[in-house]
């Protein structure tokens, strides 16, 4: 195949480093034994097992992998073949003698013991393995194309055909174009050409048409799907968990990143930086990020019985013998319980390139969803400039409300003096919060009646007995309850059992053992019909009875309330008629609760008042303090009733002019920028529609999984055979002693690990890229 101008240039750059770097010995005119091809093979497989590095499996304390040890132990005399023991053993005839032993099942023949005398003769010379040498640009072979002349377009053609002479044989015919245009097409794209492209090449009188069709090819959308296919697997890409549910993993971003990359010829080195360590580059940019998805392609698990630690250091092993095998041809996994018996790499120094992968973000649980955290939102490719638009207006927007919030401070001050004012704004909630059907705040003294917002219109109930409820309030914070005169409201809370409801207010008990009813509206001498909020030994529940006990709800918290605090409590049901619709929150969050009955099938209705306080005759909470109850004809989520817990408490405060702590002034201020302010309001609208058409762009495309660095410098520990819970060493950051130095000025990190992969001294990398493109 002649050369490409558009070959990508990530591959061009790496075979033209080390084209010919693998037929460099074939090359070698001379005669002389050449220890890396011959004579380290042969002693690998039929030597080293009993006489090699591994020192526990070594006998007679004898090792052949180490010229110094092989000649000061007397195997090895350089020079003199018969005074050296390897050659007596290896051509003895008795077999108690002879090495190979018979029971190892090796042996060697005449041509590899004539081999092995020859090189000891020659003075025993060892080199290192070729592989940890750079690669060099060997000599064109001398060859003589009679009838080849035109047959030798490119160096590589040289050693082809001086192979063929070695072995008697000639070049084979050339294949016909036909034939050649449909190799090629499988080779690049992975699919055979269609007949239109077969046609168009054939009918093209140019010189150079097969030149010309390889570059359409490779400008081909098809070379890298290919391509990329093979390099994710090398990534061990999968769309799935792997293990446990084997639940979505929504990880595709990155396999079309690395697609991508190959079709814009992305350089090789700039393809390995991005995907082990885009997110320490300098601001990254999306695609960068996308692109350390090769770190999160590793399998993970949700189980419940998974042991934290020991799936943290399988996730760090995966990413280590990834690394070490994609772009190092190395199983340093072999090193994870022991030194490697074959290659020089040290236990500890495997701990040492775990260290680089030991210190992400990313939590041991993948929680059986899709997007496992880091993730990031990556936006269709005709939405990109759209949404890197809106990044921009995004800083502005933000940068232009900083302002107007703080000098919203002075205003809100101002605001606060007009007693109207507040009370207008603290009577309604944010959002539908303001939906409640019953609304009694019980903080206004209770003059003149009670208090009750019904459907947002506010009226007075009047006190059966003296027109005020004078012996139930304190100070006109709060009411508290007393078994004289308790309020009653008929037409409140008549909710049936498939009906959803909520009721909420803030409670402060007394003393630590309240048992009775907060508010009800409940016929109790008939069977305890309807339904009450109420404390037993002051943990908050609800009944939702027909018939008790053999027709009814019974939920209650697990934990008591504190006694002399106030607490926000609320209980919402679904209208399901099951315990499991029934929800506790306490301070605006959800608490465990206990589940005493879930029998319910027929009507709670009944014909007795809504009573705060009691349930209709009995069982009070004399001497619980209540404020700010609310009834809802719904059930409330449970971000809702955070936010009611919140915004009510925040308004009892201000109501009764207690002095603010600085998280409650800042909470005001919030509130009160977002639904008083009109300047901030504007500016916070503009700010609003950027977000959301954000979320709208986000929405239309995927999400990422993308790797980022924890804080602080990458460490692990050697583990004693490679148990997790036998914890050895603490070691930092380091590559195998035997390859090439750290580049200077590079950083302990990922991203300094790149840059050593990449370095021009590196024997590794380029070997083993081109090998998997010839392969």
């Amino acid at each position: 195949m002649g050369a490409s101008s558009s070959f990508p240039s990530f591959v061009a750059a790496v075979i033209g480093t080390c084209l010919v770097s693998s037929t460099v010995a074939s090359a070698q005119t001379s005669s002389k034994v050449d220890f890396g091809r011959e004579i380290r093979p042969l002693l690998a497989e039929n030597c080293f097992v009993c006489h090699g590095l591994d020192a526990e499996s070594r006998q007679a304390d004898l090792r052949l992998d180490d010229r110094e040890s092989a000649i000061a132990s007397g195997v090895l005399v350089p020079g003199k073949p018969d005074k050296s023991a390897l050659v007596e053993r290896v051509f003895a005839t008795d077999p108690d003698v002879r090495m190979p032993p018979p029971e190892s099942h090796k042996s060697l023949d005449a041509g590899q013991k004539e081999l092995l005398r020859r090189w000891i003769a020659e003075g025993a010379e060892y080199t290192g393995h070729w592989a940890w040498s750079a690669p060099v640009r060997p000599r064109l072979p001398e060859v003589n194309p009679v009838n080849q002349v035109n047959w030798v377009r490119h160096p590589i053609d040289y050693f082809v055909l001086a192979e063929l002479k070695k072995r008697n044989l000639e070049p084979a015919e050339e294949a016909s174009l036909e034939a050649l245009i449909r190799r090629a097409a499988l080779d690049l794209t992975g699919l055979p050409p269609s007949p239109e492209e077969l046609a168009r090449t054939l009918a093209d009188p140019s010189s150079d048409r097969y030149e010309q069709f390889v570059d359409r090819m490779l400008a081909s959308p098809r070379w890298g799907e290919h391509r990329g296919r093979y390099w994710l697997d090398y990534a061990r890409y999968a769309d799935t968990h792997g293990i446990h549910f084997d639940n979505y993993r929504e990880i595709w971003a990155y396999r079309d990143w690395v697609i991508k990359a190959f079709n814009r010829n992305l350089p090789f080195d700039q393809f390995t930086r991005e995907q082990l360590a885009g997110d320490l580059l300098p601001e990254p940019d999306l695609d960068q990020l996308v692109a350390t998805g090769f770190n999160r392609c590793n399998i993970t698990t949700n189980e419940g019985g998974v042991i934290e630690e020991e799936y943290r250091v399988l996730y760090t092993r995966d990413r280590t013998e990834t690394v070490s095998t994609v772009w190092l041809g190395l199983t340093t996994g072999c090193a994870v319980c022991h030194d490697h018996k074959y290659d020089p790499v040290s236990q500890r120094e495997f701990y040492q390139l775990a260290a680089f992968f030991n210190h992400t973000t990313q939590a041991v649980m993948d929680g059986n969803v899709r997007d496992t955290p880091p993730v990031v939102p990556v936006p269709r490719d005709g939405d990109r400039a759209r949404w890197n638009a809106l990044a921009i207006d995004l800083a502005a927007a933000e940068t232009a409300l900083a302002p107007l919030r703080e000098s919203g401070r002075s205003r809100l001050e101002e605001w606060l003096a007009n007693t109207t004012n507040v009370e207008s704004f603290v009577s309604t909630p944010p959002g539908n919060l303001g939906d409640s059907r019953w609304h009694i705040p019980l903080d206004d003294g209770g003059k003149s009646g009670l208090a009750v917002v019904e459907n947002g219109n506010c009226r007075r109930v009047p006190s059966p007995a003296d027109n005020e409820w004078q012996p139930g309030w304190t100070g006109g914070e709060s009411w508290v309850v007393r078994k004289q005169n308790l309020p009653a409201l008929p037409a409140a809370g008549d909710f049936e059992r498939d009906q959803p409801f909520t009721v909420s207010a803030w409670v402060r008990p007394d003393n630590d053992n309240h048992f009775g009813a907060i508010v009800a509206r409940m016929d109790d001498p008939g069977s305890y019909r309807g339904w009450d909020f109420w404390l037993n030994s002051n943990r908050a529940g609800i009944h939702i009875i027909h018939h008790w006990p053999e027709n009814g709800l019974k939920v209650i918290a697990r934990d008591r309330l504190p006694a002399g605090v106030w607490s926000h409590v609320a209980v919402s049901y679904d209208g399901s008629s099951r315990a499991a619709g029934v929800q506790v929150f306490v301070n605006g969050q959800p608490v465990p609760v206990e589940v005493e009955n879930d029998t319910l099938s027929e009507t709670i209705r009944t014909a007795v008042p809504l009573k705060l306080g009691s349930r209709n005759q009995s069982s009070d909470v004399d001497g619980a303090a209540l404020n700010d109850l609310r009834l809802y004809e719904r059930e409330l989520e449970a971000g809702e009733v955070a936010e009611l817990a919140s915004w009510s408490r925040l308004s009892s405060l201000v109501l009764r002019r207690e002095r603010l702590d600085d998280p409650s002034r800042d909470e005001m201020l919030s509130r009160w920028l977002e639904r008083q302010d009109q300047p901030y309001r504007e500016a916070a609208a503009g700010l609003a529609a950027i977000r959301a058409e954000q979320t709208s762009l986000a929405a239309r495309g995927t999400r990422a999984h993308i790797t980022q660095e924890q804080p602080g410098e990458p460490s692990a520990f050697v583990l004693y055979r490679g148990e997790y819970t036998q914890r050895r060493e603490q070691v930092g950051p380091a590559t195998p002693g035997f390859l090439h130095a750290w580049p200077e000025d590079s950083p302990r990190n990922r991203l300094g690990l790149s840059d050593w992969l990449m370095d021009e001294s590196n024997p590794l990398t380029a070997r083993v890229t081109v090998n998997r493109f010839w392969q």
